[in-house]
């Protein structure tokens, strides 16, 4: 169990090798939830992106894509996640479009109404607090902006839980816990999506 929870555990904080092996499987591992959860995505006018745990850096890319006017800046908790998603997207950063940072959820380095749209796929779990992280998340947001969570989990599918118990500091949350936070934390118009076959769930906020 040791060398299994050590891997598994790396989702919250890569590092080292471990970290680097589980970060070149989030970019594969997740795509498909990853795509599912922008297709719920209705804005056309986006120009500034907040990527809020970027992992190995695919989606920033895939926002970038989506949206070809639009400037991604990714941020994570792990300078291990920043390194590898900067070489993920060096055409974007070296073309002006992406920058990548080193960031904690819970003190945002930015400034107030700084981006249109902010997204959180697979990292909700490892926040210190969803209430006081979403309000950041909202304070950075402008006003008509969006928060789109992404999570493989619906905070009842039995292989979350098992996670639960092997990942110190992970925590799945229902849909209803994550609406709740979002509302205390100023937002409204929230949307939930629970996909058909899996236990995935979307939720969508506005501000």
């Amino acid at each position: 169990m040791g060398l299994y929870k050590n891997f598994v555990s790396q989702t919250r904080k890569p590092e080292g090798v471990l970290g680097k092996m589980m970060l070149k499987g989030m970019n594969s591992g997740h795509a498909r939830v990853a795509d599912w959860g922008m297709d719920h995505l209705y804005m056309d006018d986006v120009k500034e992106i907040l990527e809020v745990g970027c992992g190995g850096g695919r989606n920033a890319g895939e926002l970038l894509k989506r949206y070809p006017d639009s400037n991604v800046t990714a941020v994570d908790y792990s300078n291990l996640s920043v390194e590898k998603a900067s070489e993920y997207n060096k055409k974007n950063i070296a073309a002006g479009r992406c920058v990548c940072r080193q960031a904690d959820v819970s003190l945002l380095p930015f400034a107030e109404t700084q981006f249109d749209l902010a997204t959180a796929f697979e990292t909700i779990y490892f926040w210190p607090g969803l209430n006081h992280c979403f309000s950041e998340v909202y304070r950075v947001l402008k006003p008509g902006g969006v928060f789109l969570i992404v999570n493989e989990s619906n905070g009842e599918d039995t292989t979350s839980k098992k996670f639960e118990k092997i990942i110190d500091g992970m925590k799945t949350y229902t849909e209803k816990q994550i609406k709740e936070a979002l509302i205390e934390a100023g937002f409204s118009g929230v949307r939930c999506d629970h996909h058909t076959s899996h236990p995935w769930l979307t939720v969508v906020a506005e501000k």
